[in-house]
């Protein structure tokens, strides 16, 4: 069963927050409130999150500050962030949100269709990470169990290695077009860098799965990194 990715809402208004529930609600996701800054800090420490929608204009902490707190953790410095505010200073005010490690800035009232279809991007990205991470320990699995089995257990490890393969092939088809989705649309450069990311790493993987195959020399080869 995939796992639903979670998305995390933050606002201080209740109607706010229950307009972007109904917004996101299509993607059929988790969908997480908070109502302050803090709010979001606290449910950061335990969750991870695909993507936060951050409303700058809070009592007490602001989005900006919330933001700050984000980047400086490494458990969630990497989530990205998009900001929704009511009030537009001239492109100071939204410059400071890029600042902060927004990967977008949108401005109230906005595009339903539009939101909606930037947030399941980046929900596109966080399931692809997932399931990488989800193949590396497969592999790293394999290569721990395949010493202590190696007299007449050739077989089973094969077609552990079959298995994995044509995993790990479906994962990179599903990137490739999301990859190609991204350029037809012209989508955020944050979004791009983050799909080419994950480009590499599937070939770091492709290319560890490769060298265990028989006939290539039985070196152990290095697993490409989950950061």
């Amino acid at each position: 069963m995939v796992q639903k990715a979670k998305i995390l809402l933050v606002d201080d208004r209740p109607e706010n927050l229950l307009a972007l529930e109904a917004i996101l609600s299509a993607l059929d996701q988790t969908l997480v409130r908070a109502s302050s800054g803090e709010e979001a800090l606290k449910a950061l420490l335990t969750d991870d999150f695909a993507v936060i929608l951050l409303d700058v204009q809070m009592p007490g902490m602001d989005g900006f500050e919330t933001a700050a707190h984000i980047k400086r953790r490494e458990r969630t410095r990497d989530i990205p962030i998009i900001f929704l505010t009511a009030i537009n200073h001239g492109p100071h005010h939204t410059f400071r949100g890029y600042a902060a490690g927004a990967v977008d800035y949108i401005s109230k009232p906005f595009d339903p269709w539009v939101l909606r279809a930037k947030v399941s991007v980046f929900v596109e990205l966080y399931m692809k990470n997932c399931q990488l991470r989800e193949q590396a320990a497969l592999l790293r699995l394999q290569l721990e169990g395949g010493g202590q089995a190696n007299h007449g257990a050739t077989k089973e490890p094969a077609g552990l290695l079959a298995e994995l393969s044509a995993r790990l092939a479906a994962v990179e088809e599903q990137a490739e077009a999301l990859s190609k989705q991204l350029d037809d649309d012209s989508a955020d450069a944050a979004a791009v860098a983050t799909a080419a990311h994950l480009e590499r790493k599937l070939t770091g993987l492709r290319r560890a799965l490769d060298a265990l195959e028989p006939g290539t020399g039985g070196a152990t080869p290095s697993l490409p990194s989950q950061n």
